[in-house]
This record gives C-alpha cells, sequence and structure tokens, in this order.
C-alpha cells in the first residue's frame, strides 16, 4: 500500500507579484518565498486563488510555478495548483510540476462551466493519472468554484489512488470537514481549512490537520498553529481576536490587501493586481489597514514590520 506524508500545518498560498506596470515580478516572488519560510510556515501553495492565478498567462504561469518550486524546494511542502478549465489542460500541468520537483498538486473542479458529477470524476481522474504526486481536493464555493457534496469527494477519495487530501473551504467549512472526515474514514490523509482561516479554532476542534491562508501575516497564522498544536487553548484564542478583524477585512478588499501589506512589510516593491472586479484600497480603508496591523505588530517577525 502506497505511503502518503502526515502533513500538517500551516500552508500558504503565495500571491503574484507585479511591477507598477503590471508586469511580472519573478524577483519579487522569490522574496515572498523567503518571507515565508522566514515565518515558519510548513508549505507552500501556488499558483492559486490567491495568486491572481486566472490573471496569468501560460507561460507567466509556468514560470511562477517553476520560481516557487525552486526557491522553496527543501524549505517547505510545495504544492502546486493545476486548476483549469479541462482536464487536458490540468493533466498537462500536473505532469509538469512533477517534473519540475512539485512534492502535491491542488485543483478545483473545472472552472470556467460548472462540470457535472461525472465531469468532476473523469477530471481529477486524469490529474491522478497524470503523474505519481499526491492531490488535495480543492473544495470552493467562490467565483469559478463549483461546490462538491462529502458524498462526492467521498467518492474521488476512495476511487481515485493519489487524491488523498482536501483543501475545504466552502460556505459551512466546519460542518463539511465533519461531515467529510466521517464518511471518507481512512481514505482521507488529511483535510485543510481555507477562507484566510477565520474558522480555523472550529475547524482545528473537528479535526482539520493544516490551513492555507493568503501568506501576507503567515508569522501571525504559524504563531496561531503553533498555539493550537501546543493545547494553549487560551493563547490561540487571544491570537484569533487579534488577527480576526486582518481577516475580515481581507473579505471585502481580497487580493488588494495581500499585496499592500506585503508591500508595507518590505517584502514586495508595488501592490499592483490584475485582478478585475476588486475593491481599491482608498484612503479610509488605508488608514483602517494601518490601525489592524498595530494590533498585530507584537506577532510579527521583527525582520518584517508593517510600515506605511
Amino acid at each position: 500500500m502506497t505511503s502518503y506524508p502526515n502533513w500538517r500545518g500551516v500552508y500558504v498560498i503565495v500571491p503574484t507579484p507585479f511591477h507598477d506596470d503590471l508586469s511580472l515580478d519573478l524577483e519579487g516572488l522569490r522574496r515572498t518565498v523567503q518571507f515565508c519560510v522566514d515565518c515558519g510556515v510548513d508549505g507552500l501553495v501556488a499558483p492559486a486563488n490567491a495568486s491572481e492565478q486566472p490573471y496569468l498567462s501560460d507561460a507567466e504561469r509556468r514560470a511562477v510555478t517553476q520560481c516557487v518550486i525552486e526557491s522553496g524546494r527543501g524549505k517547505a511542502v510545495v504544492v502546486v495548483g493545476v486548476t483549469s478549465a479541462t482536464r487536458l489542460i490540468s493533466a498537462e500541468l500536473a505532469r509538469e510540476a512533477e517534473a519540475m520537483g512539485a512534492d502535491a498538486l491542488m485543483a478545483m473542479p473545472p472552472n470556467m462551466q460548472r462540470a457535472s458529477e461525472a465531469e468532476i470524476l473523469a477530471y481529477y481522474r486524469a490529474i491522478d493519472e497524470a503523474g505519481h504526486l499526491p492531490i488535495y481536493l480543492q473544495n470552493y464555493a467562490g467565483p469559478g468554484g463549483t461546490p462538491m457534496s462529502p458524498a462526492l469527494i467521498t467518492t474521488l477519495l476512495t476511487e481515485l489512488p493519489d487524491v488523498r487530501y482536501v483543501k475545504e473551504e466552502t460556505e459551512f467549512s466546519s460542518v463539511m470537514m465533519t461531515q467529510i472526515i466521517e464518511r471518507a474514514g481512512p481514505a482521507l490523509e488529511g483535510i485543510m481549512g481555507g477562507k484566510a482561516g477565520r474558522h480555523l479554532l472550529d475547524e482545528y476542534a473537528r479535526g482539520a490537520c493544516g490551513t492555507m491562508p493568503a501568506c501576507e501575516i503567515a508569522d501571525v497564522h504559524v504563531a496561531l498553529w503553533a498555539a493550537l498544536e501546543a493545547g494553549e487553548a487560551a493563547k490561540a484564542r487571544a491570537i484569533y481576536r487579534v488577527l480576526l478583524p486582518l481577516l475580515m477585512f481581507e473579505t471585502g478588499y481580497g487580493t488588494a490587501v495581500y499585496k499592500e501589506v506585503l508591500r508595507r512589510r518590505g517584502v514586495i516593491g508595488s501592490a499592483a493586481i490584475r485582478q478585475t472586479g476588486g475593491r481599491v484600497l482608498d484612503r479610509h480603508a488605508l488608514e483602517d489597514l494601518t490601525a489592524i496591523l498595530g494590533d498585530l505588530e507584537s506577532f510579527m517577525h521583527p525582520a518584517y514590520p508593517a510600515k506605511i
């Protein structure tokens, strides 16, 4: 029987830095990976939703994948996102990621039009058969997502040899985790949460083995996870209370927040985003962000303070 890793901890989604002219900033990406490593993360995930993956060209997507793998190799587990509109493209991305040296893959169902359950099964089967890397199912309810039921997820876990992990981030993620764990049994090696870790305390109590937030406050997420693992419930709740305002702020402003915080912390040079339809951080939002980050300062890595 194949042995799969017992992966746990904070697996951050790495945003894709751009210059002010919106060209790809690979040096900034390397600095972002190093920031994550310095903060003590257990895993790196890219390109994914918080990486602005839909706004990357094919060549840029491959460049981002290679950069994160090379920069993070041996320092953290590297999970490569291979979501696309069709199984043909995702299978090819899976083969490329394995050849580059990825540790694992992650994919949402086809992300253009919502697929049927039969199409979703064929899609993940193609990714599974493309290589030998462990695969995370990303169960996502946001734009481009097709939420999967616990029954479908269990089918994928039991029928496809390398599908062994889940990132659960639908509307009721905590309850979904319980249902998936109970249904899937030993076919599930581990389940992690998303949504920036907003529900991490509840998810952890229900058996989550980790969380996959964006990386701009990776050090604070690492401190929270360490408190949970140490059984220090009061400390975990204290950190969570200070962290929650930023996580809620993210729900409104999204990618713009990841980039602005990384810019303030000296990791990237520009907060430019390509995402369309997002809200802009105006003067009032920036002032609010400054106050929120001030409350988090004591948990931040000393080499990466949040400056205005």
